[in-house]
């Protein structure tokens, strides 16, 4: 190359031209541009060489020249013409086809048209070969695709940026995916799987490129609420059904399944159910039977959801897939659609039930004397609530006897199980709610009530009679176990202050239960067999129970036998874990939420136990509201000491909180 050649390089991917000043080294030059910077190239960056003795004045004159040329749709014409002939070409060539003119400006026109096309040359050494009129159609068929998908993409960020604005607008389709990206980007951050189209929408709206930028926009766009459950969205739990198991659920409604029971009528039983009002599944109701000799049998009769499912349809690996109905301060996510599981599969007053039904007498101390299991049908009587059992008992009404001789029944269980070494806890147990999108967030007491000891007791019960009927009967059920606590010793745990002090160190040392096909002891429940089966429109597990006995009681083969029964162990387990632990979360956040709104309160609290002593880290609990926190102090504190507490710090996204003592002076102060 010689001194004064015009040269092109790219700078950023852009053009620009060059006068070659002198060499340096063995192969470099250096070139001086338009701005009159200097440029050291090595021969790779230079890609259009021009043969002349150029100076710097002259480049701007001489990219006036090419512009004169410069028509890319001319190229066009030409590859019809070189398709013709089937000939190749050059910039100097084509400068000649199309302008009849090889000058420097002609062909460095020529060029940047061939550099630039994309659709009917490609290049092969110094030479353009035009393509095939069917790769031209293909690449002009990408090129229009390509078109409109960046007119779509303009138009989306346009309809964001509106919509960001405080205008309404319908999200169409193809918005759909975008918006997923960046739902998911708000939601796993880093590991969202499509992350680059989030952040290319937060850039393109002028945006910080981070999570709680995309949950903020899409907050802002109303399509999430301020207190998006992103621990629900992280998860494995399905909110939606499928649409076959929707579809499933309403041919049933409409065409029952058949029943493969011969059920026992009982409707001329008292039945009473007894739940919370706002209980939409009501999946269990009791009854007292009066026979000869002023002996009583109690009746415990189950919901029977099985009465609409086949074992393996759609309905049921749906439920076994969800695992547990799920119940949020938000609101539940039902196991079943829940026009099914409120609807015919739950108990309904004054209508005519299908139920798995236990039959059971006991003895003077309480232990089960006999016991019968039946498929049955049932007619609810009475849809009572806890308020109003306990009102009855507590007022001593006789219009229901039954009433009343059931918490005779439920008080002796008590005694007998404890006298077969139950471990009873009582700690305050704090219930979430949550109303109007988290507008209205309150956090309280669940009081105490014998109306719920009497149900439990009744639970219990069933539990440990279907245990008892798979263990004779060698059915493979879920059972579930609890290893023998190794508790402190009597003379130690009396020394703690009695109540929630003392059952806090008793729980501590409480293992955790087990499920196993193979039966044996559940300690703190003080039975030797048991199992659930009570909640079978909630519980997966439950429900695999009424399989098998109903299987058992009309002859029939076990839907699952053992190898079967393993198999569902182990995806159900990670899938209750799941939800129980989602559970947890959720109430975490609102309860810290409720705090954050109620900042200012002082809280009367108590210590429970240590942590960490050493590091003043230590367990108390907010009394007013039953919630247990993590607090620091930085002074010696006595187990079921009385402290009065302030929220000094709050986060509930981040799962922070940061409590700080406050003095019984300053709040006496406060209060004059």
């Amino acid at each position: 190359m010689e001194k004064g050649t015009l040269v092109e390089f790219r700078v950023n991917g852009d053009r620009r031209l060059a006068v070659a000043d002198r060499p340096e080294g063995k192969k470099n030059w250096i070139v001086i541009d338009a701005r009159n910077q200097s440029h050291s190239l090595p021969p790779r960056s230079i890609h259009y060489e021009i043969s002349g003795s150029y100076e710097v004045s002259k480049i701007e004159p001489f990219l006036a020249d090419v512009a004169k040329f410069f028509d890319p749709s001319s190229l066009e014409v030409a590859w019809e013409l070189l398709l013709e002939i089937g000939d190749g070409t050059n910039p100097q060539e084509l400068a000649n086809l199309l302008f009849s003119d090889q000058s420097a400006p002609a062909s460095y026109a020529a060029y940047c048209m061939l550099d630039d096309d994309r659709l009917y040359f490609k290049r092969k050494g110094d030479r353009y070969e035009p393509r095939t009129p069917n790769q031209v159609a293909e690449l002009k068929h990408q090129q229009e695709a390509g078109n409109k998908r960046q007119q779509e993409w303009e138009e989306f960020i346009a309809k964001l940026a509106s919509a960001l604005a405080g205008e309404e607008f319908d999200w169409v389709s193809s918005d759909r995916p975008r918006l997923d990206a960046l739902e998911k980007f708000a939601t796993f951050a880093d590991e969202a799987s499509n992350k680059t189209t989030a952040i290319d929408i937060l850039s393109a709206l002028g945006k910080s490129q981070t999570p709680q930028s995309a949950f903020d926009v899409l907050v802002q766009l109303k399509l999430w609420n301020p207190h998006e459950n992103l621990l629900l969205r992280r998860s494995n739990v399905p909110v939606a059904f499928p649409q076959k198991v929707v579809e499933l659920a309403r041919k049933y409604m409409d065409d029952q399944p058949e029943d493969l029971n011969e059920r026992l009528d009982l409707t001329h039983l008292k039945v009473y159910t007894i739940d919370d009002e706002s209980t939409t599944e009501i999946d269990d109701g009791l009854s007292i039977e009066y026979l000869e000799g002023d002996r009583q049998k109690i009746w415990v009769h189950i919901a029977d959801p099985t009465r609409w499912l086949t074992p393996g349809d759609a309905l049921d690996l749906e439920a076994r897939r969800r695992g547990t109905t799920l119940y949020l301060p938000t609101g539940m996510i039902s196991m079943f659609p829940m026009d099914l599981a409120a609807g015919p599969m739950s108990l309904t007053a004054g209508q005519v039930c299908c139920a798995l039904s236990f039959a059971i007498l006991l003895d003077d101390a309480g232990g089960v004397e006999d016991f019968s299991i039946h498929a049955t049908s049932i007619k609810t009587t009475y849809r009572l609530t806890y308020d109003d059992v306990d009102e009855m008992l507590d007022l001593g009404v006789r219009a229901e006897p039954e009433i009343h001789d059931l918490a005779k029944w439920a008080k002796l269980r008590k005694s007998w199980r404890k006298s077969q070494g139950a471990i009873s806890i009582k700690m305050p147990e704090s219930a979430v709610k949550v109303k109007d999108g988290g507008e209205d967030v309150d956090v309280y007491i669940l009081e105490g009530s014998f109306a719920r000891e009497l149900v439990a007791e009744m639970m219990i019960l069933s539990g440990e009679v279907a245990a008892k009927y798979g263990q004779i009967h060698e059915l493979p059920m879920l059972f579930r176990a609890q290893q023998q606590p190794e508790l402190p010793p009597e003379e130690e745990l009396m020394v703690l202050p009695a109540g929630p002090v003392r059952f806090c160190a008793v729980r501590r040392c409480m293992p955790r239960s087990e499920v196993s096909l193979t039966p044996f002891r559940h300690a703190s429940l003080g039975l030797e067999h048991y199992t659930q089966v009570t909640s079978p429109i909630r519980r997966y597990g439950d429900l695999l129970a009424h399989f098998q006995i109903k299987a058992h009681l009309r002859g029939a083969e076990l839907p699952f036998p053992v190898s079967k029964m393993q198999e569902i162990i182990l995806s159900l387990t990670p899938a209750v874990q799941d939800a129980v632990l989602l559970e947890r979360q959720s109430n975490r956040y609102w309860i810290l939420e409720y705090l954050r709104r109620n900042a200012d309160q002082i809280w009367d609290s108590l210590m429970l136990r240590w942590l960490r002593e050493h590091e003043g880290l230590a367990l108390i609990m907010l009394e007013d509201l039953g919630v247990e926190l993590v607090m620091r102090f930085d002074r010696p504190i006595e187990l079921g000491e009385r402290l009065l507490v302030q929220v000094a710090q709050v986060d509930p996204r981040e799962d922070i909180i940061r409590l700080r003592e406050v003095a019984e002076s300053s709040v006496e102060a406060l209060a004059s």
